[in-house]
């Protein structure tokens, strides 16, 4: 009998599965909010060089400082990060005089290549944040969770949820942006530790056949987060408050979590089988199954994870992920796909300001759109299974950006909906890649897998911004690489193997087996597919 049976033997897709679930659903809700938090919190108002401190003449109006003291880009718009360095008094009146009666003394300011930068501040227009960290300190400035695998997955989300409410909290009151950057920095990890431990932990404890719905579930929520965060972000307008209300939360993470039980695979393979039975009997007397509960002992454990546990006496790290040609592949492939999920979701889902319509709007739109793709996405799973759907929606991501290309600046209602259609896919192609990695990397080596892939991803996130900066050069450029990554990817992602309605791996040698049956029927069903040779008859004499 082997595990999975066991987890049906005590209820299944039971009473504890669905509480374990909904606890998870709340931080899961918390994540997006964190996630996109910058959004909100450092987003760039429009802001221009403040005046010189030295400046007299402040009989004058704002807009005409501005206009003698701050140079106009090719659009009338103020520069963000230089002016003049001494007041272009012309500009207001060529024959010297402010328009008051008043006269102007100096002369014509210098050439337009004699600029300076912002050397006394900014001023920031603040139409739809009250504060953000960018107006507070100037708008124009000059570790693997893999290795913590021997401590479980419900400890370790203990350590998340607690780390993740005091880093947002810290953030928060934080006095100087290093602060700031160092407590979001452990937010990151925080979070990451979270999603890795929360994924195995519902996998683990989940039936084969609800896995797919509880990893779209889980997904909803995420897509559930990104409104809220528009609606607390609309009505919380100072950064400060905005971080505190979306790290709170975790504090109430933090105390419920203790009840969660510990995967009963890993307490096995960990050699503590003994605490493996009482987590299983607890799941079995929450189902309603006391009685089937009770049959369950540690001989009955250790013979449904027999193949496991011949194997588990081998230490195992992340250099497994390399060492055998089959995960090796896997490893590819799969960070690959995170690289560019991540690359191009946040490259489209962290520069909102660029549509040139209200960050909260376009938040809710881009939220919005997670629900239909994450429907359409779960049903695609389940009918086509997990290849194919991988591949297909970063290739269909990747087409969308680059057709955004080609549209002109100004029809800004087709390039948001194409830039709508694309972050849909992304958010579904998370919803895969949650799913398909847990299912093709083996119970032994799961966490370390999850983390090394979850790692790309990361790359990818902080590269996205990066690529950015290209397009002060060349326009284009961004959004080439944006879409060029994604459909590369769909085409590497053709490479992995199929896990549709079959059980989790538990050991590196079942990945082994199953890639090996894979190309057995491949070769089979090429010898079927051959003519095949057919013996000669003479042809019938005719008289």
């Amino acid at each position: 009998m082997a595990f999975g049976e066991i987890i049906d033997k005590v209820g299944g897709m039971g009473r504890f599965q669905f509480i374990q679930l909904s606890l998870i659903c709340l931080p899961m809700l918390m994540l997006a909010s964190h996630n996109l938090l910058q959004n909100f919190v450092a987003m760039v108002p429009p802001h221009h060089c403040q005046a010189p401190k030295n400046f007299s003449e402040s009989n004058l109006d704002p807009k005409d400082i501005v206009l003698v003291t701050v140079p106009l880009d090719s659009k009338g718009r103020p520069f963000k990060c230089q002016r003049y360095s001494s007041p272009r008094w012309y500009l207001l009146a060529e024959n010297g005089s402010l328009g008051d009666g008043s006269s102007v003394q100096g002369t014509r300011s210098p050439p337009l290549t004699d600029l300076q930068g912002c050397e006394d501040g900014w001023e920031y227009e603040m139409t739809d944040r009250s504060s953000t960290i960018i107006s507070e300190v100037g708008a124009c400035g000059e570790a693997g969770w893999q290795h913590w695998i021997q401590f479980g997955r419900k400890k370790l989300m203990l350590i998340s949820h607690l780390m993740m409410a005091v880093g947002g909290t810290c953030a928060t009151f934080a006095p100087s942006f290093f602060l700031f950057c160092l407590f979001r920095f452990f937010c990151g990890m925080a979070l990451s530790g979270f999603v890795l431990n929360a994924h195995s932990l519902n996998v683990e404890w989940i039936p084969t056949q609800a896995r797919t719905m509880t990893v779209a579930t889980t997904g909803y929520c995420y897509t559930m987060g990104q409104l809220l965060l528009s609606g607390v972000a609309y009505l919380l307008r100072d950064w400060r408050w905005l971080t505190l209300a979306v790290s709170l939360p975790f504090y109430i993470c933090f105390l419920y979590s203790w009840w969660f039980q510990e995967s009963a695979r890993w307490l096995v393979l960990s050699g503590k089988s003994d605490q493996a039975v009482k987590c299983v009997k607890t799941v079995a007397r929450i189902n309603g199954c006391k009685a089937e509960g009770e049959k369950i002992d540690v001989e009955v454990l250790q013979k449904s994870m027999k193949k496991e546990l011949s194997c588990s006496q081998e230490t195992h790290s992340a250099l497994d992920l390399f060492r055998l040609s089959s995960l090796r592949m896997i490893t590819l492939c799969l960070s690959a796909v995170w690289f560019s999920t991540s690359f191009a979701y946040y490259g489209l889902a962290l520069d909102l300001q660029k549509f040139g319509v209200s960050i909260y709007l376009i938040q809710v739109i881009f939220g919005a759109v997670d629900i239909p793709a994450k429907i359409i996405i779960t049903a695609s799973l389940s009918h086509f299974g997990r290849c194919r759907s991988q591949s297909v929606v970063l290739i269909v991501a990747g087409v969308t950006i680059l057709i955004n290309i080609l549209v002109p600046y100004d029809q800004q209602i087709l390039r948001t909906s194409l830039a709508v259609l694309g972050k849909g896919c992304l958010a579904a192609s998370f919803n895969v890649c949650f799913l398909y990695s847990g299912e093709l990397y083996p119970t032994v080596i799961r966490q370390n897998g999850m983390g090394w892939v979850s790692m790309t991803a990361r790359v990818g996130a902080m590269v996205a911004p990066m690529v950015q900066l290209l397009g002060e050069t060349t326009a284009w450029l961004p959004g080439l690489i944006y879409g060029g990554v994604p459909i590369l990817s769909g085409l590497v992602a053709i490479f992995l193997p199929e896990t549709m309605s079959t059980p989790l791996p538990e050991t590196i040698q079942d990945v082994e087996e199953r890639i090996a049956n894979k190309k057995c029927q491949r070769a089979t069903k090429k010898q079927e597919a051959e003519p095949k040779d057919t013996d000669s008859f003479p042809l019938k004499e005719t008289a």
